[in-house]
């Protein structure tokens, strides 16, 4: 859908206003100029979404993109998945939630600070993140309780 938008923002709905092409402007000049306020928009606002660019000059942006949206530079490496050893569980916690002390079959999140052993299931935490904003549906961040 974003990819749509991006191509066709005239026709897409996400922006109310989308700006028009400037006279003898290069496309890519114009996707650059727009890619900013389609991140900002709804439903891509909240996504904790990733701009890589591939070369080391990145162009300055007109509007920086939102503060949750990360920028990479660089081709990278693919993400290799790990293979599960036999007779290995994968990630559900005998012990229960620290929010809700229910023990489900929904594997728990971890805090990623080494010295905290907080884990929580995950719709519990987007409760506690989401009390401040009871209006979104998705976390953008959120403090280890």
């Amino acid at each position: 859908q974003f990819e749509w938008a991006w191509q066709h923002p005239s026709a897409s709905h996400r922006l109310l206003t989308p700006p028009l092409r400037r006279p003898r402007e290069q496309p890519i000049s114009f996707a650059l100029r727009l890619l900013p306020r389609l991140l900002r928009a709804p439903p891509w606002s909240r996504l904790p979404l990733k701009i890589r660019w591939l070369r080391p000059s990145r162009p300055a942006l007109e509007l920086a993109p939102p503060p949750h949206v990360v920028e990479e530079e660089g081709a990278g490496l693919p993400r290799l998945k790990r293979k599960k050893r036999r007779g290995q569980e994968v990630g559900v916690a005998t012990d229960g939630c620290g929010l809700c002390d229910e023990v489900q079959a929904t594997p728990l999140l971890r805090c990623p600070r080494p010295l905290c052993s907080m884990a929580a299931h995950p719709p519990c935490l987007a409760r506690l993140f989401l009390a401040p904003e009871p209006r979104q549906l998705l976390p953008v961040g959120g403090a280890c309780p």
